[in-house]
C-alpha cells in the first residue's frame, strides 16, 4: 500500500471514530446542537477524504511527469474543489 493510500486509510478510521461518538451522543440524548456540530464535522471529514481520493486518483491517472502536468492538475483539483465544495 502505498503512503497515499496509507494517509486516506487514516482519514477513513479517524472518520470512524467520529461516527461512533455521534452514536454514542444520540444514546446519551445530547443536545441537538452538540449533535449537528458532529454531524457537520462528520461531513467535513468526509468531502476532505473525498478530496484526498480524488487527488490520489489524478496524481495516478495524470502523472506527474512534467512541471506544466502538475500545473494542470492543480487547477483543476481546484476548480474540482469549488466545484464539489470540497473546502
Amino acid at each position: 500500500m502505498n503512503t497515499e493510500n496509507k494517509k486516506i486509510i487514516a482519514r477513513l478510521k479517524r472518520i470512524e471514530g467520529q461516527v461512533r461518538g455521534l452514536q454514542r451522543l444520540i444514546e446519551l440524548d445530547a443536545p441537538c446542537v452538540d449533535v449537528l456540530t458532529q454531524v457537520s464535522a462528520v461531513t467535513a471529514a468526509m468531502k476532505k477524504t473525498g478530496g484526498a481520493i480524488i487527488s490520489t486518483h489524478m496524481k495516478t491517472c495524470l502523472g506527474e511527469s512534467s512541471e506544466s502536468q502538475e500545473k494542470l492538475r492543480k487547477e483543476f483539483y481546484t476548480a474540482l474543489s469549488r466545484f464539489i465544495d470540497l473546502s
